[in-house]
C-alpha cells in the first residue's frame, strides 16, 4: 500500500525529487515516456548538487520543452511504501521507505519544438488522463494542490 503526506516544509538534504504540476493555456500538460502507454506529470530525481528549484525548471523542460513558465512551489510531499513497514518497529526503517519530494506548479508560456528526453510525447488536455503512470500518487498531488487554490 502507497501513502502520500504532504508538509510545509523538510530539511532541504531529503528531498530527492521534484514533480511539476503544468498548464498551458488552461489545459494540462502531461508526459508519455517512451518505455510505457500511461501519461505522468513532469518531474524526476534530484541531481546531486542540485537545488530542488533546479531539478524542477529542469525536468520540465526536459519532459516538457518548456522554454518559457512561471514556476511556484506548493508543499513537500512524500510516498510511503507501507507494505513492509508494518512489521517493523524501527523508525529508521520506516523513515528509509518514505521518500521526499518538492511540488511545484508552473504556467507554460512557450514551448520547444522538439523534445531531447526520454519522454514520447506530451499531451495537451482539459480532461484529467484515464491511465496514469502513477494511479496512487499522482492524482492526490493534483488534488493537494487544487484544494489549496493552485488552479
Amino acid at each position: 500500500m502507497i501513502e502520500v503526506k504532504f508538509y510545509d516544509e523538510i530539511a532541504d538534504e531529503k528531498l530527492k525529487f521534484a514533480v511539476i504540476l503544468a498548464k498551458t493555456k488552461g489545459k494540462w500538460v502531461f508526459c508519455k515516456h517512451k518505455e510505457r502507454m500511461t501519461y505522468e506529470v513532469p518531474g524526476g530525481r534530484r541531481e546531486p548538487g542540485e537545488s530542488i528549484l533546479h531539478t524542477a525548471m529542469r525536468e520540465l523542460y526536459e519532459e516538457t520543452g518548456a522554454l518559457l513558465f512561471d514556476i511556484t512551489p506548493v508543499c513537500v510531499y512524500s510516498v510511503v511504501r507501507n507494505e513492509d513497514t508494518a512489521a517493523h518497529d524501527t523508525d529508521s526503517k520506516a523513515e528509509a521507505d518514505e521518500s521526499y519530494g518538492m511540488l511545484y506548479f508552473a504556467e507554460i508560456e512557450e514551448f520547444e519544438g522538439e523534445l531531447h528526453s526520454e519522454i514520447e510525447s506530451i499531451l495537451i488536455t482539459e480532461e484529467m488522463p484515464t491511465n496514469w503512470t502513477y494511479p496512487l500518487i499522482q492524482p492526490k498531488l493534483l488534488e493537494y494542490a487544487k484544494e489549496a487554490g493552485f488552479f
